[in-house]
């Protein structure tokens, strides 16, 4: 199906604590258990030029996003974030945007019978690779706290960029002219040190969980550790497993034109490394528009449908039985990489595309041409009702 860009229809439009929104979530969890209707359709969104610019909410994000809640504050219809950014667990990263749009949203629970989650982040499929990687060393690169990104998923041996490095002395020869100071005391603090030989254990796999800070530094360890087979200074032996959380050329961050993203650093990384080694760079792309993040994401969505059911079938079927939805939207601002990805995925989805990012477009993308166009997001979930509405009476 695909619907016309339509014009803007209306321009109407405390921070909590961890202890408050985690009670939040205990109410909301027993309540939604009594709401007898499950919804036929959910909503991903994505967060970066969608809800969020910067840290400053967008296109009426706040409002759209509690039309989702009854007036009792329980969530009503399902839906998460999809987002190929990150840098922080989930767990995190949802009371932080709990915080800035004013909504409870849920962190990682585990609960009774189900875990409930509604922020997908791009290093999220990382935790498939768990098994293969348990109690191998691995190099977590990117801003935020990558390291513990990757602990929580169940890595055991994992250190930093920032970490590794500092244990090769003049690895980085710009380091000297780096005028800004790291946050980390891990050398100062020899309880923080890991329990093995930096030095002389090899690196099995590198992962780039989000956007690196230091490029310089960054790229520059990267090719040691690929070209030596994971130990700096060695001689030249197979590239070890590189995996990258997204591949975002651009995207919409508080600077009002596009700015680089993951993918813009892996070109980078890409076109030295072809220069220094005779085999090209193997690597392995996580995040949108991968079709598997959609599947994951319409399974997210589906546990999320299931807490409106009865509570009498879950506590004695042992789970709720599984409807299907009529339709899943997703409303993004970047035509290759939300809109494609609903494109790949098919059925259910729906694409919505919004002005607030990426795209800037008076009618639509074409390459990747989404189901609708609208201003923002607001005006999507305006959408969203209308057409459910009308489905709903048919």
């Amino acid at each position: 199906m695909r619907l016309l860009s339509v014009s803007r229809v209306s321009q109407s439009r405390t921070r909590s604590s961890f202890l408050t929104i985690r009670a939040q979530t205990s109410r909301t969890f027993s309540q939604l258990h009594s709401n007898p209707e499950r919804s036929s359709f959910g909503i991903a969104f994505d967060i970066d030029g969608v809800i969020l610019r910067g840290r400053t909410p967008i296109g009426g994000s706040p409002q759209a996003l509690k039309r989702l809640y009854s007036e009792c504050g329980t969530m009503k219809i399902p839906f998460l974030f999809l987002t190929n950014g990150g840098g922080v667990p989930e767990s995190k990263r949802a009371i932080e945007l709990s915080e800035l749009l004013d909504v409870n949203i849920l962190p990682l629970q585990h609960l009774s019978f189900m875990s409930l989650m509604q922020v997908v982040q791009g290093h999220y499929p990382f935790k498939t690779l768990v098994a293969g990687y348990e109690n191998k060393l691995i190099v977590a690169i990117g801003k935020g706290e990558p390291a513990e990104v990757m602990s929580d998923y169940g890595f055991k041996k994992v250190l930093s960029m920032d970490e590794y490095a500092s244990y090769f002395d003049n690895i980085d020869p710009l380091a000297q002219y780096k005028i800004w100071e790291a946050k980390t005391t891990f050398r100062e603090d020899r309880s923080l040190l890991p329990r093995y030989d930096v030095l002389s254990e090899r690196v099995q796999a590198a992962f780039i969980v989000s956007d690196p800070v230091d490029w310089s530094r960054d790229i520059q360890v990267l090719c040691d550790i690929l070209t030596s087979g994971g130990l700096p200074g060695q001689a030249n032996r197979h590239q070890p497993p590189l995996y990258f959380a997204a591949d975002d050329l651009e995207y919409q961050a508080a600077f009002p034109s596009m700015r680089l993203g993951m993918g813009a650093f892996r070109i980078a990384l890409e076109a030295i490394f072809s220069e220094i080694h005779p085999l090209p760079l193997e690597y392995t792309s996580y995040g949108k528009p991968n079709s598997f993040v959609f599947k994951n994401a319409e399974a997210i969505l589906k546990q999320l449908q299931q807490l409106s059911c009865d509570e009498h079938d879950v506590l004695h079927n042992g789970d709720a039985v599984n409807h299907s939805f009529r339709t899943l939207y997703m409303i993004g601002d970047n035509p290759s990489v939300d809109i494609k990805g609903a494109q790949q995925a098919r059925s259910p989805w729906l694409s919505i595309l919004t002005r607030t990012g990426v795209f800037r477009g008076e009618i639509n993308d074409p390459e990747f041409p989404a189901d609708l166009v609208v201003d923002d997001v607001e005006e999507a979930v305006d959408y969203i009702f209308r057409r459910e509405s009308t489905l709903g009476n048919q």
